[in-house]
């Protein structure tokens, strides 16, 4: 299935092709994505309603949030994210969870390698969406998710953070095999608590420790 304008948009976005700050012009992504101005016009114009670009005099450049935009986006993000791993502790199937578990281990292995970890994240979280068997969850989890994408940097750069990420991704798997739907819940709470600190010491440029 050919993706419209908007969504290749979004996804360069999303894939750090275009960052926060970033200038994005008509004719130049009609031709990177070989389609016609129109679209492209009418896809800016919806990511500018959803907040995800800002106006930069005539022009358009991709948004990037504030310090109390980063904070309410965190709140929401802990409370949906620990629904989802709640629900999946209750309705993952055994596959899911096999899914879950190969991801955990695969990801061990691009510790050392931020933007590898970070791909391997959102894999991560989305099959723990998935797995919560709750579509309008999944929805508004894609929304926030979609929001995630105008942080310049990930939080897994920071030192050590990738290891701690690992370990804490282990802990969700498994309070999620065992159908603790409580340990579920507070463990990826505590996950994206924990990210949401060393985002805030990244930002401060305060040193881990």
């Amino acid at each position: 299935m050919q993706k419209d304008a908007y969504s290749l948009i979004l996804d360069a976005i999303d894939q750090g092709i275009y960052r926060p700050g970033d200038r994005l012009v008509e004719a130049e992504l009609a031709e990177r994505f070989g389609v016609s101005r129109t679209p492209v016009r009418e896809a800016l114009q919806r990511l500018e309603t959803q907040s995800m670009l800002a106006r930069d005099g005539r022009s358009m450049i991709v948004a990037s949030l504030d310090h109390n935009q980063l904070a309410e986006l965190y709140v929401v993000r802990a409370e949906l994210e620990g629904l989802a791993a709640r629900l999946a502790a209750k309705h993952a199937t055994p596959e899911e969870i096999k899914v879950l578990n190969d991801m955990v281990a695969a990801d061990q292995k691009h510790v050392g390698d931020p933007v590898a970890l970070s791909r391997g994240n959102r894999r991560f979280h989305k099959q723990i969406h998935l797995a919560s068997h709750n579509r309008y969850l999944v929805q508004q989890l894609d929304l926030v998710h979609r929001s995630m994408a105008l942080l310049a940097s990930t939080s897994l750069a920071a030192e050590g953070r990738g290891k701690a990420a690992m370990a804490e991704h282990a802990e969700i798997v498994r309070a999620i095999s065992e159908g603790d739907e409580d340990a579920a819940q507070t463990a990826l709470r505590a996950h994206i608590s924990k990210a949401f600190e060393t985002r805030l010491k990244l930002d401060a440029g305060v040193p881990r420790g």
